[in-house]
């Protein structure tokens, strides 16, 4: 037998290097779309409300939400159950001399069971007010603001820092 010639390997390192580094990418937008769902819905719903109308924002939010709720569970699974927390830094926001603050945020156990707690809850709160704000002519505008309070109760539940969970 002959043994495989140095050109495949290096071809299999190469395909295993980008096979893990897009399931990180993967991984990556996964965490933060429980994040950012949130706030393209509050922007969504408050930009394009006159276009989407009433229904639609309901919709758009309601999903989202829903979508991230879904998000979470995946992350609980990942982090809580296979006992892997994950650390994401978007930035380094400012530094001074050895003080460096990044824009992070931090996914361990606690953190993951939280963000099943307040996406859970928030997308219950969304299904309610959609039927039950049906006669309100501002409601897009409502399920907006829900979703942009829920993006920030996410932030704050995931903070990495302290300055991170103030702007939650």
């Amino acid at each position: 037998m002959r043994s495989p010639s140095l050109i495949k390997q290096l071809l299999g390192l190469v395909r295993w290097a980008v096979y893990h580094r897009v399931l990180k990418l993967i991984y990556l937008l996964m965490y933060l779309s429980i994040l950012v769902l949130p706030f393209l819905s509050f922007l969504s719903a408050n930009l394009l409300g006159r276009f989407i109308g009433i229904y639609g924002c309901c919709i758009l939010s309601t999903s989202s939400i829903l979508m991230s709720f879904l998000l979470a569970i995946l992350v609980f699974f990942e982090v809580a159950i296979s006992g892997s927390p994950c650390l994401v830094t978007v930035c380094n926001w400012f530094q001074s001399e050895l003080f460096l603050v990044s824009w992070g945020f931090y996914f361990d156990s606690v953190t993951a069971l939280m963000l099943l707690v307040v996406a859970g809850v928030s997308s219950l709160v969304h299904v309610y007010s959609t039927e039950y704000l049906s006669a309100d002519p501002h409601q897009g505008r409502f399920m907006g603001y829900l979703s942009l309070f829920t993006g920030f109760m996410l932030v704050l539940v995931s903070a990495d820092n302290y300055i991170v969970m103030f702007f939650g």
